[in-house]
């Protein structure tokens, strides 16, 4: 039997971009070696480079006691799944598309071992629905990290119907050896973070589209009134507005018309306005 104390000292991440590169440097900084899955060739040295960033930056803030040169001989970003074949956790971290986390969950388990852990990143889609295809169903869970993993504290554990019980009592423990705090939740469409986070994003956006305040004014509202860290529309620009839209749509097909997608959210979509990483969204980011 594995020991579900401690973090494994082998850890996957399947996709390198901005979760699954934040989500490998939480397990390095925790001591673990991290081996990272992408898709295509030409990302594999991005993901190098952006862990690399990420971890030196930790370093350099004295947010960690480690030397950079053994960090990097603990990592690993490679296009074989065979090379998962003895990781005792490996986290799917890819885009939030149901067919797309099938196909690496079910290749990631074809590789693993019988007491390996897999998990999910999905901020929505259903655990149980996940599970569907796995052969080990009880041996996988929602590990849902939050953007910037490396400055976030918060991790969701989400519990999928089939999920064994010693497996749920381990996962919060490994979250805290991440130095972070973990909320465990249900399965349930958008757990619990997506679905308020959602929630409140929808209405600000509905509150631009009608004229109420300016997007600084809505979000300054949260920030000061309501002592959020920043508001929910800077948040949506971070997220993506793709990302917010992908949700909302999702959580209104399962959830009802309280989380139907704004025409305004729908119209910046399609014009490319996605936040950040297209330069405008409801701020300028260039």
């Amino acid at each position: 039997m594995s020991d579900l104390t401690k973090i494994p000292d082998h850890v996957g991440v399947i996709g390198g971009g901005r979760m699954g590169g934040g989500i490998a440097h939480a397990f390095l900084m925790a001591g673990s070696r991290v081996t990272v899955i992408e898709r295509e060739p030409i990302a594999l040295q991005a993901a190098v480079e952006r862990i690399e960033r990420s971890v030196a930056k930790s370093i350099e803030l004295g947010a960690v006691d480690a030397n950079l040169d053994e960090v990097r001989q603990r990592l690993k970003v490679v296009l074989d799944y065979n090379q998962l074949h003895d990781c005792g956790l490996v986290v799917e971290a890819v885009f939030e598309d149901f067919d797309v986390k099938i196909e690496a969950l079910t290749a990631a388990e074809a590789v693993l071992g019988d007491q390996a852990v897999l998990a999910s990143n999905t901020s929505s889609i259903s655990l149980a629905d996940l599970a569907e295809p796995l052969k080990r169903p009880e041996r996988f869970l929602g590990l849902h990290f939050f953007n910037p993993v490396p400055a976030s504290k918060l991790i969701e554990v989400v519990v999928a119907p089939k999920t064994r019980q010693d497996v749920v009592e381990a996962a919060p423990r490994w979250v805290e050896q991440l130095a972070k705090t973990p909320v465990v939740v249900k399965d349930s469409p958008g757990f619990a973070s997506s679905r308020l986070g959602v929630a409140i994003a929808l209405e600000a956006i509905r509150m631009v589209e009608e004229g109420v305040a300016s997007a600084q004014d809505i979000d300054a509202a949260m920030e000061l009134g309501y002592r959020h860290p920043q508001g929910p529309l800077k948040t949506t620009d971070i997220v993506g507005l793709d990302v917010r839209l992908g949700i909302a749509e999702y959580l209104s097909e399962h959830l009802g018309e309280r989380f139907a997608p704004p025409l305004l959210l729908r119209e910046m979509v399609e014009r490319g306005e996605l936040g950040r990483k297209s330069g405008k969204g409801f701020y300028d980011w260039t």
